[in-house]
C-alpha cells in the first residue's frame, strides 16, 4: 500500500539545487559511456542514483501533501519544500504538475497498489467459489488500514483534477482504459451471459473503487467483504478455471 512516510531529500546537485537539471553532460565530441563522467562510470551512476533519490522524494512528498490538502490545495513549492528540495527539481524530473500526478500513478500501477483485481481471483489453483470468497477477505483486509484512506483521497483528487481539467483529463482517461485492458486480458474472449469482458472490466473496476469509498467513509453499515458478492455478479464465469455455483 501507499507509503505514506516522506523519506528525506537527496543533497542538492550544485547550487542551485536543481539535482540532474543543471549540468550539462559530457562533451558533444565524447560517446555516452566514455571518460570519467558517461554514464557508464562511477560518477555517472551517481548522478543516476541522486536522480532516482530526487524522484522518490518528490513522489513521496506529493503523495502525502495531496492526499492531505488535495491537488489544488498543495503546489510544486509546497512539494519541493516537503521533500527537502527547489521548485527546480521538480522540474528537472518532471514537466509539471499533471506529469507528476501521472508518475505516481505509474507508480501504483507497478506496485500494483489499487489497481488491479484482486490477484485471489486470478489463482485457477481454487474453485471459482473459493476464490471470490478469498477475494472478499483479501480486499477487507486491503481497506483496514491507514494507507487505504490515503490511496482513495487520492484518487478521489486525481479524478476531480482529471474533470476540472482537460489536458490531464484525456491523459488520465487513458490511465483508467489501462487499468480496465489488463483486467480484461484476465476474462474470457467474448461475451459471458451477454456482457463482453470490456464492459465486465469497467464495472470490476467501479465496483472496487466505488465500494471502497463507501466503506471507508461507512464501515459499519457497508462491509468490505461485500467485494465477493460483487464480483461473483459482476465477473460471474467470465473469470477462467471453472464455473461458480
Amino acid at each position: 500500500m501507499i507509503n505514506a512516510q516522506v523519506e528525506p531529500g537527496p543533497e542538492p546537485d550544485g547550487p542551485s539545487g536543481q539535482e540532474g537539471g543543471s549540468d550539462p553532460g559530457p562533451p558533444a565530441s565524447r560517446q555516452a559511456g566514455d571518460g570519467p563522467s558517461g554514464p557508464g562510470s562511477g560518477k555517472g551512476r551517481r548522478r543516476q542514483e541522486r536522480r532516482e533519490l530526487t524522484r522518490t522524494a518528490l513522489l513521496g512528498a506529493a503523495e502525502r501533501l495531496w492526499a492531505e490538502r488535495g491537488i489544488h490545495g498543495a503546489s510544486l513549492d509546497d512539494v519541493a519544500s516537503a521533500a527537502g528540495l527547489t521548485k527546480g527539481a521538480v522540474y528537472s524530473n518532471f514537466a509539471g504538475k499533471t506529469d507528476l500526478l501521472l508518475a505516481l500513478l505509474e507508480r501504483y500501477t507497478r506496485e500494483r497498489i489499487g489497481t488491479d483485481v484482486c490477484d485471489e481471483l486470478r489463482d485457477t489453483g481454487h474453485s471459482l467459489d473459493e476464490r471470490f470468497e478469498r477475494a472478499g477477505h483479501a480486499y477487507a483486509r486491503r481497506l483496514a488500514g491507514e494507507d487505504a484512506r490515503l490511496l482513495a483521497l487520492l484518487l478521489v483528487e486525481f479524478w476531480l483534477y482529471g474533470m476540472r481539467d482537460y489536458a490531464a483529463g484525456w491523459r488520465l482517461a487513458d490511465w483508467y482504459a489501462e487499468r480496465r485492458d489488463s483486467i480484461a486480458r484476465g476474462l474470457k474472449l467474448g461475451e459471458t451471459e451477454g456482457v463482453p469482458r470490456d464492459d465486465r472490466a469497467a464495472l470490476a473496476m467501479a465496483l472496487d473503487f466505488g465500494l471502497a469509498f463507501q466503506h471507508l467513509l461507512d464501515p459499519d453499515r457497508v462491509s468490505a467483504e461485500l467485494y465477493a458478492a460483487g464480483m461473483r455478479l459482476v465477473l460471474g464465469n467470465a473469470l477462467p478455471g471453472g464455473s461458480a455455483t
